[in-house]
């Protein structure tokens, strides 16, 4: 037995049960859409500092032990309150209490006066957050505007940025002005 006896009177049959299905869809996708990115804020509100200088630091990833963030950025900040790193991950897991793992990582220091200073490539790293030592076993380059180096492993200390690199290091200074001083007027 037929429902409709025309084929464009099927077509108008399924036409309203078709609208208001996408209706629906579209109606609860910016409360979807708005939920996610309620989350996205909650989380980049933990990582801003807050009241205390020094309480939002690299000591406090907000990231449960065995979990993996995608596209994790982490500011790191002085005690008083002074943007003095960004970490930038393609992939960040927590490792266990005292150490995080990072993919892709992507370090930008900055001076006192918050200029950038330092910029750290590393595949495959681990921080430790007793320490604040991050480590690496790959080749990494550290780039600043008067030199690029490179080396097979290294370990940077986050708090006084300075790093070891051990293994094939290669450097090239493309700045050399301030390298040599020009002497002064002689008396």
């Amino acid at each position: 037995m037929l429902l409709f006896r025309s084929g464009r009177s099927t077509y108008w049959g399924w036409l309203p049960w078709f609208l208001s299905i996408v209706l629906s869809v579209l109606i609860a996708a910016p409360q979807v859409s708005g939920q996610s990115k309620g989350r996205k804020k909650k989380g980049l509100a933990s990582a801003t500092p807050s009241g205390t200088p020094g309480e939002q630091s690299l000591t406090n990833i907000p990231l449960p032990i065995g979990h993996e963030a995608k596209g994790l950025v982490l500011p790191d900040f002085d005690g008083d309150g002074r943007l003095r790193g960004r970490f930038e991950a393609g992939t960040a897991h927590r490792i266990d209490e005292e150490h995080v793992g990072f993919q892709h990582l992507r370090i930008t220091t900055y001076t006192p006066e918050s200029q950038p200073d330092l910029r750290i490539d590393m595949h495959t790293s681990v921080l430790d957050l007793k320490t604040r030592i991050l480590s690496s076993q790959e080749r990494t380059m550290i780039q600043r505007s008067d030199f690029n180096i490179a080396g097979d492993s290294v370990q940077f200390d986050t708090n006084s940025k300075t790093g070891r690199l051990i293994g094939n290091v290669k450097m090239v200074i493309t700045d050399k002005s301030h390298l040599t001083a020009t002497p002064g007027p002689k008396e």
